[in-house]
């Protein structure tokens, strides 16, 4: 059975985090603004038989139902609110592209610079929740995996620019919360920015490649397992990344059960030394309370 996570407050968003959603969903309605606002669309081109400019056209409708099935199949794997708001926010911006252009050519490129500023300038807010992650940089990873091998690691390689890894972070923060212990951690490096680290564990940055985020099982500072897995190809095997797979694929409950003996081994074991101690006041050595360290991503 796993561990119940600590009370916590958990904070969805910030300022930031809400302006970057007003902005998206201006971006998504903007050309339904142009259409339908009545002072503008009637100086706008249309292909209806009725000559209104001020609805949509045979080809904008059928731009749109083609729009609706994209997001509905990549929605299909969206795990959070946060990857099903994406996917239609990425997608509206692309079919506002083209409808734009379609309409207007200098409206086009006006919305295609105003839409590239703002990706450019607004990244998506990233997650800063509670969490027992132990971030890794470049000279920390090795020494950290290796430095007692009765400890098992669950690593996460991700990207800054990746909105499948920030579509996670929340998940595996989460998991650490519940599954943390002595001889279970949790631990992230950012593949992105530390290259030759992924090089070396083998994992591409490309985005072609879809292999961020990745998790990796290290036990005695060795892989066991990873997933997604890779083919032939280097091309990263499908695979949902939702609580329940991480969970079932990487053993979770079974490995916190034993994580859990291992600690009571080591209780007990301290147990005995302080039995075998001198009486009080001869000096002699004291056993250390072993509590699971806590680490917090800079600010």
């Amino acid at each position: 059975m796993r561990k119940e996570a600590p009370y916590v407050t958990l904070v969805h968003g910030d300022s930031f985090g809400y302006a970057h959603v007003t902005l998206s969903y201006l971006w998504l309605r903007a050309f339904l603004i142009i259409r339908k606002c009545p002072g503008l669309c009637e100086n706008l081109n249309t292909e209806r038989e009725d000559g209104n400019p001020c609805d949509f056209d045979w080809r904008e409708v059928e731009i749109l139902m083609f729009l609706s099935a994209i997001v509905m199949m990549k929605n299909r794997r969206a795990i959070t609110l946060e990857q099903h708001a994406g996917n239609l926010f990425m997608f509206s911006k692309v079919a506002n592209v083209i409808l734009f252009f379609r309409l207007d050519i200098r409206l086009g490129i006006l919305y295609f610079a105003l839409i590239t500023a703002f990706v450019m300038t607004c990244k998506q807010p990233l997650y800063m929740g509670p969490e027992y992650i132990k971030y890794f940089s470049d000279k920390t990873i090795d020494e950290e995996l290796n430095q007692d091998s009765r400890v098992t690691w669950i690593v996460e390689f991700y990207a800054n620019w990746s909105s499948e890894c920030q579509s996670f972070a929340s998940v595996f923060a989460d998991l650490s919360l519940k599954y943390n212990c002595t001889g279970l951690r949790f631990g992230k490096i950012d593949a992105g920015r530390y290259d030759e680290v992924a090089k070396r564990y083998k994992i591409s940055t490309s985005p072609l490649a879809r292999q961020l985020p990745s998790l990796v099982l290290f036990q005695s500072g060795r892989e066991v397992m990873r997933r997604p897995m890779v083919d032939s190809k280097s091309r990263a095997v499908s695979w949902t990344f939702n609580e329940e797979n991480v969970i079932r694929e990487f053993n979770l409950n079974e490995l916190y059960e034993a994580s859990k003996k291992m600690k009571k081994g080591r209780v007990e074991k301290g147990e005995e030394e302080i039995h075998s101690q001198p009486e009080v006041g001869d000096k002699g050595p004291k056993s250390e309370p072993d509590f699971p360290a806590e680490s917090k991503k800079d600010k």
